[in-house]
């Protein structure tokens, strides 16, 4: 079955057609349902009949090992929970739509979350994609710590919404070098497809061998353009990304890839009171920081900063019209390639330090910033420090929401300095800057 495509015309001119298309795919779920339910019933009959039948054959095979008979059959029960699980989601989801339908609620949104049903239920993806994502057997049966019988890969859920460009990205020989598509799979991330399916290719690399640089003279040396792969990127070297500054269409993070301009002084000079100085900062805590996170850190100089103090800290980044994460990676830092929007990696209570310069502001949407600020709290431990390095946004956005939001944590003020921010756009927007060093308390 292919993919559904709805048009849907602006001044309604359409809905005749929109109607029908809806109540056609109601009728395609419905008897998929139905059709599902029946062959889920006799395939339980024809496994009781193929039981009977082969009861001598289990006999003498598991006459040595009963307990692994008793795990294949759990196992199959799994199956078939899992299956009529999946039949009960896709009533649930089809009596949410009919309800939509009858509300009369027949917007863009409506059609499209028919269609990922549909597309989410289309057996017709390609075989590569599919054994990538599908749950596979363990071969020793279950396992005594995990407590399960398979290995079920981690995709994110969004990828139901973006099939077409999933096969696009699964589509490659195995064994062979990749396709030139990291943009794809960036792509795909930032539409929420996050984790993304392994594959079984070879990812490229740059044309040449080239060693980097040794470390700590790594943290302050641009590498050399032959050890990063600049395909799909609008630059095609270092000295172009350091020229960006000079234009006057907005780039973000312009300065980032300099590394004898700003960026050598972030954190250890003062331009105005929101800068803290890192030294500073790890004094409050006295030598106990000593891991942290990065959130959105470009270039990784924070990184670079704390490593001289012996501070390790992953940097979060995409590789948004640069090569970010190389250049991380070639500093002798550790880059960390995730989206705002995905679910933290590391367990509760383990990190010194978070922090963030820029990235969190207004441009994140209220709901998805209050479970990231959930979701930073979960990953400091107790007496870590959340340091929140200039967050923009309005005046009145800071005083009605932001502030509210931030003291729902609970969290100590070390440090909190607002003002004004200076810049055109700053000015123009009313924007203010929030810095502020915040120390996370006892729960228990």
């Amino acid at each position: 079955m292919g993919t559904v495509a709805l048009k849907l015309g602006a001044d309604g001119s359409l809905r005749a057609a929109r109607d029908s298309a809806l109540s056609s795919i109601f009728k395609f779920l419905l008897a998929a349902s139905i059709v599902g339910t029946n062959i889920l019933t006799l395939y339980n009959l024809s496994a009781s009949r193929d039981l009977e039948r082969n009861m001598v054959n289990i006999g003498s095979v598991y006459h040595s090992n009963p307990a692994r008979m008793l795990e294949e059959v759990a196992g199959i029960r799994e199956e078939l929970r899992l299956a009529r699980r999946h039949l009960l989601e896709i009533h649930s989801e089809l009596d949410s739509i009919r309800m939509s339908y009858t509300n009369s609620q027949k917007d863009e949104a409506l059609l499209n979350r028919i269609a990922s049903v549909v597309r989410f239920a289309d057996q017709g993806i390609s075989p590569e994609l599919r054994i990538s994502v599908s749950a596979h057997r363990l071969p020793l049966g279950k396992h005594w710590l995990f407590g399960t019988t398979q290995l079920v890969p981690a995709v994110g859920h969004a990828c139901a919404n973006n099939l077409d460009a999933l096969e696009f990205y699964m589509n490659y020989t195995v064994g062979e070098l990749c396709p030139d598509d990291w943009h794809i799979a960036q792509r795909l991330m930032l539409r929420g497809c996050e984790p993304l399916p392994r594959r079984r290719c070879f990812a490229r690399s740059p044309p040449k061998l080239v060693h980097p640089s040794h470390f700590p003279q790594s943290l302050w040396s641009s590498p050399a353009d032959d050890s990063i792969r600049w395909t799909h990127y609008t630059c095609k070297s270092l000295d172009c990304l350091n020229k960006r500054k000079l234009n006057k269409t907005f780039e973000d993070c312009i300065d980032c890839f300099d590394l004898e301009g700003i960026e050598r002084r972030r954190w250890v000079t003062v331009r105005d009171r929101h800068d803290f100085i890192i030294d500073q900062v790890l004094d409050l805590k006295n030598g106990t920081i000593r891991v942290g996170l990065d959130i959105g850190g470009g270039s990784g100089s924070f990184a670079a900063r704390m490593a001289e103090r012996n501070v390790t800290i992953i940097t979060t980044t995409l590789n948004l019209n640069g090569p970010f994460n190389e250049f991380i990676a070639l500093r002798g830092l550790l880059p960390l390639y995730i989206t705002i929007g995905q679910r933290l990696p590391f367990f509760d209570n383990t990190l010194d330090l978070v922090h963030s310069m820029h990235v969190l502001s207004n441009w994140i949407p209220n709901e998805s910033l209050e479970f990231l600020l959930y979701d930073i709290d979960r990953v400091l431990r107790t007496g870590g420090i959340f340091w929140l390095d200039r967050f923009f946004c309005t005046e009145e956005q800071l005083q009605s929401l932001y502030i509210p939001m931030i003291q729902t944590l609970g969290y100590r003020r070390l440090k909190w300095v607002i003002g004004s921010k200076s810049d055109k756009n700053g000015r123009e927007n009313r924007h203010v800057y929030l810095s502020a060093l915040l120390e996370k308390p006892v729960r228990s």
